[in-house]
């Protein structure tokens, strides 16, 4: 069996009474663009130092490439950091910036020239070398950090938010850059963010954080698509929320009282009659139709309800409704806005499956 890039077992990591990473077990393959996703808080910066060497684990061992590297100095690790604030020296030239990482190794001179002008190609900065930091773009800052955390040829690459302050299109730029730079090296990039479209975007399989634990780990898609936990439901696409009470079960589909609509519903584990019920229904589940051109089909959860308003927002539009019960619900459809006007009636529907339910945490 192939050794993991990566192998972290029951890391535990508490900064006075607060338990920032919890007994947190983790195999990363050679090859893998992995993600860390989880809200502010949620323990992903803090495991990251612990796998760079930053942070010391309470408990736990961090192995890399085999090696037991849970108590060897960062340096040591075979591993590359990129930082969130590029933390470039102001007063060193860009070629000075990106071989620091090298002084450790104590290279000879041609073999750290060699390093430079490998990782300069591979990040294209090529003839930047001899810049100040003040005198690059953001765009180009970053392509130095990237270069520093590179250069070194490590075994893994932590980055730790890196796009968090670019501007909007040179993060999409960036972004088709890392999955180039990662393509190109073959080696396992770990990505912490709490930004949703960074991590489905860039990543192969990512870890949901929550509270120093993972809630879920897998393929993207997976866990897009099918949620383990009431918490990677509510937070991976920042779906509508509905809470209602089970009234019955009928072939497997449960029918939840909604503020007096019957709503068709996944049967939730372990659920019984009179219970509460989370139901989460991403926005791009949703149909919106006028009335008069509605969806007949069976099974459908089907409502008539009074369109409050329209967000254009270019490759999709958000449609916010009003139902007969006083809730709103937001859904996103690639439709043209000038179709539908706003305080038409129309009608939104969808299968109960494209929804996730679980039992509510009051019950």
């Amino acid at each position: 069996m192939t050794e993991p890039a990566l192998k972290l077992v029951q890391v535990e990591k508490t900064f006075g009474k607060v338990r920032a990473v919890d007994q947190v077990s983790l195999d990363v393959g050679q090859g893998e663009f992995f993600s860390l996703l989880g809200p502010s808080g949620s323990g992903k910066t803090t495991l990251l130092r612990i796998i760079a060497g930053l942070e010391t684990p309470g408990n736990g061992r961090v192995h890399v490439g085999g090696r037991d590297v849970t108590r060897l100095p960062p340096y040591a690790r075979g591993i590359g950091m990129v930082f969130q604030d590029f933390l470039l020296f102001p007063h060193k030239i860009v070629a000075e910036n990106i071989t620091f990482p090298l002084k450790m190794q104590k290279l000879p001179a041609s073999k750290k020239k060699e390093q430079l002008d490998w990782v300069l190609g591979l990040v294209r900065m090529e003839g930047f070398e001899n810049r100040y930091p003040h005198q690059l773009s953001g765009g180009q800052k970053q392509r130095v950090a990237l270069a520093r955390g590179l250069v070194a040829r490590p075994d893994i690459l932590l980055l730790d938010e890196p796009l968090a302050n670019l501007d909007l299109e040179l993060r999409k730029e960036m972004e088709v850059e890392m999955r180039r730079f990662q393509a190109e090296l073959e080696i396992p990039f770990i990505y912490v963010t709490h930004n949703q479209e960074e991590a489905l975007t860039l990543s192969s399989r990512m870890a949901v954080m929550h509270e120093g634990k993972f809630e879920q780990v897998g393929a993207k898609l997976d866990l897009y698509n099918r949620p383990n936990t009431r918490f990677v439901a509510s937070f991976l696409g920042s779906p509508n929320h509905i809470l209602g009470r089970m009234k019955r079960v009928e072939n497997d589909i449960a029918i939840l009282d909604w503020k007096g609509l019957d709503l068709r519903i996944p049967t939730p584990s372990n659920s019984k009659t009179g219970d509460k019920i989370d139901y989460f229904l991403k926005h791009e589940k949703i149909l919106i139709q006028p009335l008069r051109e509605a969806d007949l089909s069976r099974g459908k959860n089907r409502f008539e309800c009074t369109l409050r308003d329209i967000i254009f927002k270019g490759q999709h539009s958000d449609y916010f409704v009003v139902l007969k019960n006083g809730e709103e619900l937001v859904g996103s459809v690639a439709v043209d806005p000038q179709s539908l006007k706003i305080r038409q009636t129309v009608e939104v529907s969808w299968l109960p499956q494209d929804g996730d339910a679980f039992l509510a945490e009051n019950n």
